[in-house]
């Protein structure tokens, strides 16, 4: 057995394939449709035969780019994501993560590590209005567009943040640039998963089919109406109001998944319940007064005003809804007579109706001129349905910025409200899951996620990605803006922090969470309320860099593959990237014959970087493979550590010790 070296082009110089990926896949459903590595559509087309489309006329939609922008979405990233440990809060101990990047690219290396893992998506992008800012990708260089566009300028000075009307292409350059990042997106999904997604008027037609074509019209949830306070400015109709897309994964799967909101009042009436199980009388007198004093009277809560022995509980209409239920006869053990049968018939069949009364579900009158009603009980895991209506204020959010930053004015321009995205989140009832923002500017979504794991004594995990756009005052289009933007750059110079969105957002989540651990009174290791910052950028290792500028350099410079001003920890996160792990694993690292070895996973990766190793550090990793005693285990180590003679001897070291896959880089 030798040292494997991973070279340019292998699986783990980059990120996930999906083209290949998606060639496997046909090759397990039609493997006669695979010829040499490539696909026979004549093949594929005879086993579909008239299920496929060729006329030249059908439904589709489509602009100009949109072949360009799918295979955008295919092209594997040979970025990388560095540590940023003096930037982080609790980097030991956190799950979270605060990403700087282009979300493309951040989203393409997250492919391996996040597919099929996450349980909600929020994203609030560019609404395209003319005056937001849209990336302009470059499909030839990913990389190198991104360091543009961080500075906010193209090769000849040109600013890069607006995508005026006056393009021709101006909704379709909004498609190119949404398009892709939403096909990465839904590969990171659960089949339970969820994704949100902010729009208004200027986009919410083309968001919708987009969504249809890549989520599919089957998974569709729900277009949500956000209500707040009407424009100022109306022309024929004062809108006030934005949409949130709601598309899941699989919805045959999300469906009977446990989706809703526990209503804390639900907890209130139980409680009067079980304080008072024996004296029914003062049940209901208790009842009144509480819907009284939280002036729920007009509320549906309030129809749960009855309570008998088992519980408290609503009546609703036993008749069937679609006026074709049976009619047959059926007894009121009440008054020994037949109930009146309902016009429309009965909701369920004689079956049901009897595991119903032995289930003491249906509520029988006293005299026969009534219908008997359906009984449903408050039960300890009663979920709200989410209503497709929310009503929101942003100035409670931006009165609360204000404090935080101790400014006269919000530093952050519109902030998602807390109200709307904690409502979005408490209705995947999740805990110990994993939720992704891509879009995240102010980082309310983070926010959002702490307070709400706070209050349900959750721990579901934070994924935030942001370009880290420059704030100036010559990008401002108004005086609004200007003062929004002078709010922003006064707070991060007296922190001492470039002028970034991202830096805003980092000091945003630092402040909120001392606040929050004095409103909830959190002790240490309580709650994980940290992050870990990574930023994008290029592969730490020459063989590895996608970049064509750099092949040249790298082929004299074989001997040292690691670029001179990345550190061991810079690779070893970009090792976990590109083999598929969680970046938020368990790390120890030990000094075995004086250099440094990182265990990650308990075992199941070590890696050592150092140079001058010696077959010591081999016999050093087999003893700690043993003490961990991991399921699966892989060592990495940098090729030019040590000589031939120490390279082979450690192979044969670490073979003794029954680990198998062992490769250099």
């Amino acid at each position: 057995m030798s040292l494997e070296k991973i070279t340019r082009g292998d699986e783990q110089t980059k990120s996930l394939d999906l083209v290949n990926d998606n060639i496997n896949k046909l090759r397990e459903l039609f493997p006669e449709i695979i010829t040499e590595g490539k696909i026979d559509f004549k093949a594929l087309q005879e086993i579909l035969g008239e299920e496929l489309e060729e006329g030249e006329e059908y439904y589709r939609f489509t602009w100009a780019g949109k072949a360009q922008a799918r295979r955008e979405a295919h092209k594997p990233s040979t970025g990388t994501l560095r540590p940023c440990k003096e930037e982080s809060v609790d980097w030991d101990t956190t799950q979270n993560l605060y990403i700087e990047g282009d979300n493309l690219e951040v989203l393409k290396l997250m492919q391996k590590s996040y597919a099929n893992k996450v349980k909600m998506i929020y994203i609030d992008p560019p609404y395209n209005t003319g005056k937001d800012f849209v990336y302009k990708d470059n499909y030839k260089d990913n990389l190198k567009n991104y360091q543009q566009v961080t500075g906010q300028v193209d090769d000849e000075g040109n600013k890069l943040s607006t995508n005026s009307e006056s393009d021709g292409r101006y909704h379709s350059n909004w498609l190119n640039m949404i398009y892709p990042r939403l096909r990465l997106a839904r590969n990171l999904l659960k089949e339970d998963g969820v994704i949100f997604i902010s729009i208004d008027d200027n986009e919410i037609d083309n968001l919708k089919k987009v969504c249809n074509e890549i989520f599919g019209q089957n998974n569709f949830v729900a277009q949500i109406v956000i209500e707040a306070t009407p424009k100022s400015d109306p022309y024929i109709v004062a809108t006030g109001h934005e949409y949130c897309l709601v598309f899941t994964k699989n919805f045959n799967i999300a469906k009977i998944s446990n989706f809703g909101i526990k209503n804390q009042i639900y907890d209130d009436l139980l409680s009067i319940f079980n304080s008072n199980k024996d004296d029914l009388p003062l049940i209901s007198e208790l009842l009144k007064k509480y819907f009284e004093k939280n002036n729920l009277n007009s509320d549906n809560i309030a129809n749960y005003k009855f309570a008998d022995k088992d519980g408290i509980y609503r009546i609703g209409p036993i008749d069937d809804p679609q006026s074709s239920g049976p009619k047959d006869l059926r007894i009121n053990p009440k008054t020994g007579n037949y109930c009146k049968t309902p016009t429309a018939g009965w909701r369920c069949n004689l079956a049901t109706w009897q595991t119903w009364i032995d289930n003491n579900l249906i509520e029988f009158p006293n005299d026969d001129d009534n219908i008997p009603a359906k009984k449903t009980y408050i039960t300890e895991d009663r979920l709200d349905v989410m209503a497709g209506l929310i009503k929101t204020q942003t100035r409670k959010d931006t009165d609360y910025l204000k404090r935080l930053f101790n400014a006269e004015i919000s530093p952050f321009s519109s902030p998602k409200p807390q109200f709307l995205l904690q409502r979005l989140i408490e209705n995947c009832n999740s805990n110990d899951e994993i939720f992704v923002d891509f879009f995240s500017g102010s980082n309310s979504f983070m926010q959002g996620i702490f307070e709400v794991n706070l209050k349900n004594n959750w721990n579901n995990k934070c994924i935030s990605v942001q370009l880290p756009e420059l704030i100036s005052l010559e990008g401002a289009k108004s005086n609004k803006e200007k003062k929004i933007a002078q709010a922003a750059i006064n707070v991060l110079t007296q922190i001492g922090v470039e002028p970034k969105i991202t830096e805003l957002a980092k000091e945003r989540i630092r402040r909120t969470v001392n606040l929050l651990k004095e409103q909830y009174k959190v002790k240490t290791n309580d709650f994980d309320l940290g992050f870990k910052v990574f930023k994008l950028d290029s592969s730490n290792i020459k063989g590895w860099d996608g970049n064509p500028e750099d092949l040249e350099a790298s082929l004299f410079d074989a001997q040292e593959n690691i670029k001179t001003d990345r550190t061991e920890e810079d690779v070893l996160f970009e090792i976990l990237l590109k083999y598929g792990l969680d970046l938020t694993l368990p790390i120890d690292e030990k000094l075995i014959d004086g250099k440094k070895v990182f265990s990650v996973g308990f075992g199941a990766l070590f890696i050592c970087l150092a140079d001058d190793i010696t077959n010591k550090v081999a016999e050093g990793i087999g003893a700690w493979k043993q003490e961990l005693n991991p399921a699966t285990c892989r060592v990495i180590f940098k090729d030019s550590g040590f000589s031939d003679v120490e390279k082979a001897n450690a192979v044969q070291t670490l073979k003794r010790f029954g680990i198998s896959e062992i490769k250099s880089i």
